[in-house]
C-alpha cells in the first residue's frame, strides 16, 4: 500500500511523521520504503541516509528518464537503514528542478509507474512530499492509495485542510479515482493551551471517522531525533513521541487491513 504524508505548510513537522511512521511500521514487522520526495531531503538525512552514498539512479532520474516519450522505467536506487525492515530512497537539491519535466507530462503518472513497480516488494510505500501543492505533491497524490493528512492543532490549519481537501477531490476526479484519505492526524498538541484541544475537538465533530485517535504532542525528542539523523525509535525509544508513533502505526494498520506483529524489528547496523 502506497501511503502519501502531505500538507501544503512547511515547517510543520510533515517529514516527522512519515519518517516516524514509516520506521514504526517497519519495527512492527512490515517491511517498509520511505520515499523522500522533498528536493530539501530531510527524511533521507532525518535517516542517517546520504544520498551520494546510495547505489544506484537517483529519484530525479528515474522522474526524468520515464517523462520521455516511450520512457524507460528506471528503478531508483535503495538504501538500508538501521532499523530492519525500513529502506530509503533518497532525496537531492535536484529533484526541484523535475518540476520543470512534470510540467510537460499532463498524465502526472511517473512516480505511480516508478513505484508501481516496486510495491510488490514492501507492505508499504510511505512518501514524504513537499511543503506545498506543488507538481510533485500532485503527482504523490496521484501515485497514493491512502494519504494521511497532517493537522497541526492551531486555527489556520483547519483553513488549510479545507483548501487540501477540495484539491484532493479534483486530484481524484481528473488523475487518481481510487484515491482515498486514509486519515487525518493530530500533531504538535499541546495540552497546556486551549486552542490546541479547540482545534482537535473541530476536527472531532467534522472528520469523526477519519480523525485518527492518536494524537502527536510536542515532544522535544521528537523534534530533536532528525538532527542526529535516526528516528524517534533509535533516539529516544520511551519517549511520549516515540510510544505516540508506535500506537499510530497500530492504527494505520487496521485501516490498511493488517496486524502488526507484536514484536517490533530489532535494531541492525545500516548496510
Amino acid at each position: 500500500m502506497i501511503l502519501s504524508v502531505i500538507n501544503q505548510k512547511g515547517g510543520v513537522g510533515k517529514t516527522t511523521t512519515a519518517i516516524n511512521t514509516a520506521a514504526a511500521l517497519a519495527q512492527w514487522g512490515h517491511k517498509t520504503l520511505l520515499v523522500d520526495l522533498d528536493p530539501q531531503g530531510n527524511a533521507t538525512s532525518g535517516c542517517g541516509v546520504v544520498p551520494s552514498e546510495i547505489a544506484g539512479p537517483s529519484l530525479y532520474q528515474s522522474l526524468l528518464a520515464i517523462q520521455e516519450e516511450d520512457g524507460e522505467l528506471l528503478r531508483p536506487g535503495v538504501a538500508a537503514t538501521a532499523i530492519a525492515g525500513l529502506s530509503v530512497v533518497g532525496a537531492s537539491p535536484e529533484l526541484a528542478g523535475s518540476e520543470v519535466e512534470l510540467a510537460d507530462n499532463p498524465r502526472r503518472d511517473g512516480l505511480r509507474r516508478i513505484l508501481g513497480a516496486m510495491k510488490e516488494e514492501f507492505a508499504f510505500i510511505i512518501i514524504d512530499t513537499p511543503p506545498s501543492l506543488s507538481l510533485l505533491t500532485v503527482n504523490s497524490l496521484v501515485a497514493a492509495d491512502r494519504p494521511i493528512i497532517r493537522v497541526q492543532c492551531e486555527y489556520f490549519a483547519l483553513e488549510g485542510l479545507g483548501h487540501l481537501l477540495r484539491t484532493m477531490e479534483k486530484i481524484r476526479r481528473f488523475l487518481n479515482p481510487d484515491l482515498v484519505v486514509m486519515g487525518l492526524l493530530r500533531t504538535m498538541f499541546d495540552a497546556r493551551l486551549a486552542l490546541s484541544s479547540q482545534v482537535s475537538q473541530e476536527l472531532e465533530s467534522h472528520f469523526s471517522e477519519l480523525v485518527f485517535k492518536t494524537i502527536i504532542p510536542r515532544n522535544v525528542r521528537l523534534a530533536e531525533a532528525p538532527s542526529y539523523g535516526k528516528p524517534i525509535a533509535l533516539h529516544d525509544r520511551r519517549s511520549v513521541g516515540a510510544d505516540a508513533y508506535r500506537r499510530l502505526a497500530v492504527e494505520v494498520l487496521a485501516r490498511a487491513d493488517k496486524k502488526p506483529s507484536f514484536m517490533p524489528g530489532p535494531v541492525t547496523d545500516a548496510a
